[in-house]
């Protein structure tokens, strides 16, 4: 992982991309709280920089820290840079860091292919099997579940069925119970979906 304060080039990324207006803490459910005047310039120049940044930048901000990765992630998933997809299956499975797997799943959610799906279903295949680990089973089982619709099957069937991996993880994660039924966080991925698609509009 390379740290900004001792890395020139990163740190003029992060000055760039990442820390303008607390960027990096935007890009999260936050954003869907912004409203008027506030939300139309995020969202323009977040467009405008999805637009300009490179892909070797984008590869830089990806091997920093998790406010690099998250703000990466965000404009990969706005400027449809689907190059990216397999670094961000590998990273969200490695799950270095933390406070960035939603910003992986929203951008694998937003390109919505079978092969995001397979992605999505590795991590969870790997982690819904450690209950003592609540990382991002339940928005990765959101991107899923969207994916699904979208693609008109039903990826994340083998997870859900009774005595599934969901279930067995819930049991197992019981301070998880009220707060991942599935429903909740498939709203929660096609809203930001939503914001993602009216940033590449916006382009």
């Amino acid at each position: 992982m390379r740290h900004a304060h001792e890395d020139p080039e990163l740190l003029a990324l992060v000055r760039r991309y990442v820390t303008p207006e607390r960027r990096y803490m935007k890009l999260s459910g936050s954003l869907l709280r912004m409203h008027g005047p506030e939300y139309d310039r995020f969202l323009q120049q977040l467009s405008e920089d999805a637009g300009v940044i490179t892909a070797n930048e984008i590869a830089t901000l990806l091997e920093g820290g998790w406010r690099e990765r998250r703000t990466a992630a965000w404009l990969v998933a706005v400027s449809r840079r689907t190059e990216f997809r397999e670094r961000l299956g590998e990273l969200l499975l490695a799950s270095e860091v933390c406070c960035v797997g939603l910003a992986y799943c929203v951008a694998l959610a937003s390109f919505g292919t079978p092969r995001d799906a397979e992605l999505l279903a590795s991590y969870l295949d790997r982690y819904l099997r450690c209950p003592d680990l609540a990382y991002d089973q339940a928005v990765a089982m959101g991107a899923l579940l969207y994916i699904g619709l979208n693609l008109r099957g039903d990826q994340a069937a083998r997870f859900l069925m009774p005595g599934g991996l969901w279930q067995q993880w819930l049991e197992g994660a019981s301070h998880m119970q009220s707060t991942t039924a599935p429903g909740t966080y498939l709203s929660l991925i096609r809203r930001l979906c939503a914001f993602v698609d009216e940033c590449a509009e916006a382009a």
